[in-house]
C-alpha cells in the first residue's frame, strides 16, 4: 500500500472517529479545522500506543473516560493571565467606560480553558470598581479544564512571568497582591472569583443563555472552518445586547463573516467590536 493509500485511509478514520464521538456522545467536531482535528488525534493515537486511529474509535465507543481524554486534547488551552496585554490596556481604556454605564453587567467568557483570563478580567474589574457590579460567566467544552480553573490555583513560575503581562497591561497595583505563594503555587484570591459562574457549554450546539454586554473569545474561532465561524459568532450577536462588545482574537476577524455588518470597530489591533445599536 503507498503513501497516498495510507493517507485516505487516515483521513478516512479520522472521519470515522468523528462521526461515532457524534453519534455517540453528542460532541460535534465536524467543522473543526482538519489539520488540528488530525494532529491532536495522531497524537493521543502515539501516547495511548495504538496502531491506528480505528483502535482509537473503538476504545471511545465503550469508554467515557476516553472520550474526557479526547475531549481535553481537543480543546484549546493555550492561556495564559493577561495575554497580549495590549487587548486587556484597550479594555481598561475603550471598553470599561462603556460597562460602567450599566447599573449591572453580564460578561461571558467562551472557551475560558482552565481560566488565566477569567483571572485577568476579574482583577481589571476589581481596580476599575465594577467587580461587585458584574456576572462572569466562564464557559468551556471540557469539564476537566472548567474544574482547574474553578479552583484559581497556577504553578507560581507561570504567576512569575505573567506580572510582566499584568503591568504592560496597566495594572494599578503589584500583581502579587491577588495571590498567596504556597510552596510552588500561587492560590488566587477566591474573591475575584465570587461573582463568575463556571459551566459547560458547547459552541457548537448548545444556544444563547444570557443577555451579555462583553463576550470574551480569543483564539478559538482559528479552529474552526468558515461555516461554523459564521455559527458561533452568529450565536454572540445573538447573545449581546444593542451596543454590546465583542473581543476575539488577534488573528481572528469579523470581516467577511456573517454578522460583519452588525458591529462597528472600536479597535482594530486587538478585535474588539461593539454590536450597533439598531441590531
Amino acid at each position: 500500500m503507498n503513501e497516498i493509500e495510507l493517507l485516505e485511509i487516515e483521513n478516512l478514520e479520522l472521519k470515522l472517529l468523528i462521526e461515532a464521538i457524534y453519534l455517540r456522545y453528542g460532541y460535534d467536531f465536524k467543522n473543526y479545522t482538519k489539520s488540528h482535528l488530525k494532529r491532536r488525534i495522531l497524537r493521543r493515537v502515539k501516547l495511548d500506543n495504538l496502531k491506528n486511529i480505528t483502535q482509537l474509535t473503538e476504545r471511545v465507543l465503550y469508554d467515557r473516560k476516553v472520550l474526557k481524554q479526547i475531549l481535553l486534547d481537543l480543546s484549546i488551552n493555550v492561556t495564559e493571565m493577561f495575554r497580549f496585554p495590549k487587548f486587556f490596556k484597550d479594555l481598561r481604556e475603550d471598553v470599561i467606560p462603556l460597562l460602567k454605564t450599566y447599573p449591572s453587567i453580564n460578561i461571558w467568557h467562551a472557551g475560558c480553558s482552565t481560566g488565566e483570563e477569567v483571572v485577568s478580567m476579574a482583577i481589571l474589574l476589581k481596580e476599575e470598581g465594577l467587580l461587585n457590579r458584574v456576572n462572569i460567566y466562564a464557559t468551556d467544552i471540557n469539564e476537566q479544564v472548567i474544574d482547574v480553573a474553578k479552583e484559581g490555583i497556577y504553578a507560581i513560575e507561570d504567576v512569575k512571568k505573567w506580572t510582566k503581562n499584568y503591568q504592560e497591561a496597566g495594572g494599578k497595583n503589584s500583581f502579587s497582591d491577588y495571590y498567596i505563594a504556597k510552596y510552588d503555587h500561587a492560590i488566587f484570591d477566591q474573591n475575584l472569583l465570587k461573582n463568575v459562574t463556571f459551566l459547560e457549554h458547547n459552541l457548537v450546539i448548545d444556544k444563547t443563555f444570557i443577555d451579555a454586554n462583553l463576550i470574551i473569545c480569543r483564539n478559538v474561532l482559528i479552529y474552526f472552518n468558515e461555516k461554523l465561524q459564521n455559527q458561533v459568532l452568529e450565536l454572540f450577536e445573538e447573545s449581546l445586547v444593542p451596543g454590546g462588545i465583542i473581543g476575539i482574537g488577534s488573528k481572528e476577524s469579523l470581516k467577511f463573516t456573517s454578522v460583519n455588518e452588525k458591529f462597528e470597530n472600536i479597535n482594530s489591533t486587538t478585535k474588539i467590536y461593539k454590536k450597533k445599536i439598531g441590531c
